[in-house]
Formats: C-alpha cells, structure tokens, sequence
C-alpha cells in the first residue's frame, strides 16, 4: 500500500490541461477560461448619472436657493441631445448619459419643480453623482485571467465586456462503468439477492460539479469479456478519464485489474494506504486516465472526492491543492492504524465563529446515509494518536455548512 500523497502525486504526474474551445456566452457558465478576456468597450460608455435627480453645474447652485429653467430630459439609453447652458437643468434617472455642460447631479430629494422651473435647495459639489466613463474598466483591459473557473460574477462582467463568445478549456469527458452481478438500476426489476447500483448517480454528479461531461456505460456483470467490452467503448467515447465501479479488490468476482492488464492498462497503483477506499487502482489506458474505484458506496464516494476531483482540475488547468482547514474536535477519536483515515463528521461554527467538528457514530464504509448526513470527513495522518475534544484536526468540506 501506498500513501495517499504519493498516490496523488502519481495520478497527476504529467497531466496537462485539455485543449481549448470557442463557446457561446449563454454555454460558458462553470467552464474554464483558456486566455484571458479583454473588455471589448469602455464601461461605463460615458458619464452616467449614479442617481435621480437633475444635471446641472455646480457654479449654478453654489448658492441656494437657486432656481434654474429645465430644458429637457436624459433617460438610460435615451440621452439629451443637447448642451446645458448657464442658469439650465436637465431631468436625468440612473444610468443616463450626462449632458454636455453639465458637471453635477442635484438629487431629486434636494430639488423643488414647478413646472419647467426647478429649485435647488442644497448646493452640490462639482463632479457628485456622476460615474466617469471608464470607472469600472477600458477597451482593451484584461479583466479575467486564463484558468479562471467563470462563476456568475465573472459571466456577468464577460457580457458587460461585449463578448458574445469565450475561449474556454474542453469540458473533460469522463466514461463510468459500474460493474457487478448483484447491481440493478434504480426501480428496475430484482431478485432478494441484488442491490441498487447508486455509485455511478454520485460519481456522475461529482463529475459534473467539477466541470466534467459524464457519459454512464451502465451496469457490467462480473466476467473479463463484460469489463474489457465496456472499457473498448469508453476507449470509443474519446474518454479522457474512465472511471470503473467495483471489482477492485482480489476476491474471486473482482475482475477489474484483470480486465485492465488484459486491456494493456498502465497501473500507476493499486491499493492505498487509507479509509476507507484501500482498493483503489490507477493508470492509463491510451489517452484516457483510468480510476479503478471500490465497489462500497461510501469508499467509492470519498475516493472520488480526493482523486477524482483532483484528477478533473489537473485537466482544467485549475490549482489540485485540497483545502484543510483546521477545526477543533467535539467528540474521542482512538488511535490511528498505518492508513490514512477519512472519518464521516458534521463541522459547524460555534458563537465565536470557531470551526466545530463532531464524528459520526458509525463509520462503515457501505453506509450511505451516514456520508449524507457528512459535511465534511476528519483527516487522520497514519499512526494519529488518540485524540479528546478541544484537540486540533484537519477537515476537507464536502458541502457548505448551513
């Protein structure tokens, strides 16, 4: 067995970022830009009224009160053709261009209209209220950097740039195998014997959530003829990475790492110093990358969780460092063994704002419901000493806390 940071050491070694692509603006969204974004215009265009009210010069109402003639209106993309003279005001909302001659923004809650004459009743400064053309950035800035995941922030800000379309890395395609006699889809048909095959739902969607296309190959039974079929069509997809399910132990059934010497599969590893998840297996097959996940639910789960999502941000050109972050134990943890432990636990933060964490009870590595409940899993280096509440320890997040 391996450690864990050799074991991601040797997954990624060598992996670079997939190539790029052009993609429609209203498709970018979680995708990673491949170069940077240039604004394509000035934004603002043009000074722009930040409030309500009316454009004057501030020569006009340094004393008040101050009665001034209005002589027109600027509305947000409906500007005031003309030019304001001495002693004149312009209505203008939020958002509208500023009119020539005018240098301030008198606020409606200080002004009084009567007709087509306006009073000013507090004096403004010149240059108040207005945003200057190019506040937020200029044609030709670099707003965005290549290897930025476009977030809805960042999308907004490419759209303001007047970009229609943006060069992003190619989504990552990986092909997942379920393997198994005993497995069935959900609400198919089954005998007492077989259970629901729920890895490759959590699989696909870990994918997904880390910018991967997910193409699900199905269920295959437990003979090297199966196995070596599904690994050709993943071959066939144009997989980049090709994820098995089960099978990776040494039982009589567990057929993968047959069927991918059989296939030439190139094993960086097999079986990792860790738990859950010891068998795990790792390589290449031509051009694609290819995890070899337990069969238990929760091992493949947190297996995929730190190699798989590692794996997808290599091939994004995004940061593989997994954040841990420190937490205060609620709770007893014995003694460590050789492997690194991942223990299911529940972080929260106290009335100081302090990191939390309590493990679960039960730790089995087929139980479902127990990871669910999970926000995070408690990192145990090997030979950990036991530990009491108020004790340090590290956490990877797997969901938010609420």
């Amino acid at each position: 067995m391996i450690p864990v940071a050799e074991a991601l050491e040797r997954l990624l070694g060598g992996v670079e970022p997939l190539e790029s692509e052009a993609v429609e603006l209203h498709s970018a969204g979680n995708r990673v830009l491949s170069a940077p974004v240039l604004a394509g215009r000035t934004h603002p265009p043009f000074d722009a009224s930040a409030m309500d009210g009316y454009a004057v010069r501030a020569v006009d109402v340094d004393r008040v009160p101050a009665r001034l003639t209005v002589i027109g209106e600027s509305a947000a993309g409906r500007r005031f053709a003309g030019s304001l003279g001495d002693g004149e005001a312009v209505r203008i909302f939020t958002g509208a261009p500023v009119p020539q001659g005018a240098d301030t923004i008198l606020i409606q809650e200080n002004a009084e209209r009567e007709g087509d004459v306006v009073t000013a009743i507090e004096s403004v400064a010149a240059g108040r209220h207005i945003r200057k053309a190019g506040l937020d950035f200029h044609s030709g800035d670099v707003l965005l950097e290549a290897g930025r995941r476009i977030d809805p922030q960042a999308l907004a800000l490419i759209a303001a740039a007047d970009a229609d379309r943006v060069r992003v890395v190619r989504r990552p395609r990986v092909a997942i195998i379920a393997t198994g006699d005993e497995l069935v889809q959900p609400g198919a048909s089954r005998t007492d014997d077989q259970i629901i095959a729920s890895n490759s739902f959590g699989v696909a969607q870990i994918v997904r959530d880390s910018g991967g296309d997910a193409i699900d190959l199905g269920i295959v039974g437990d003979d090297l003829e199966s196995i070596g079929s599904a690994l050709d069509r993943a071959v066939a997809e144009t997989s980049d990475v090709i994820v098995t399910l089960g099978g990776a132990s040494v039982g009589d059934h567990d057929l993968t790492a047959k069927a991918f010497a059989a296939k030439g599969v190139d094993l960086a590893f097999w079986k990792i110093a860790m738990r859950p998840g010891k068998p795990l297996m790792a390589g290449r097959l031509g051009r694609a990358s290819v995890l070899g996940l337990p069969g238990n639910p929760v091992s493949a789960m947190v297996c995929a969780d730190l190699f798989l999502r590692p794996l997808l941000a290599a091939l994004q050109g995004l940061p593989t460092d997994q954040h841990l972050p420190k937490a205060a134990l609620d709770g007893v943890l014995a003694e460590n063994d050789r492997r690194q432990d991942y223990v299911r636990a529940i972080a929260r933060l106290d009335d100081q704002g302090d990191l939390i964490v309590s493990p679960l009870a039960m730790q089995d590595s087929s139980m479902l419901r127990i990871l669910a409940r999970a926000n995070c899993l408690i990192v145990r280096a090997p030979y950990a000493p036991a530990q009491r509440s108020g004790d340090p320890c590290r956490i990877l997040m797997l969901r938010p806390i609420v």
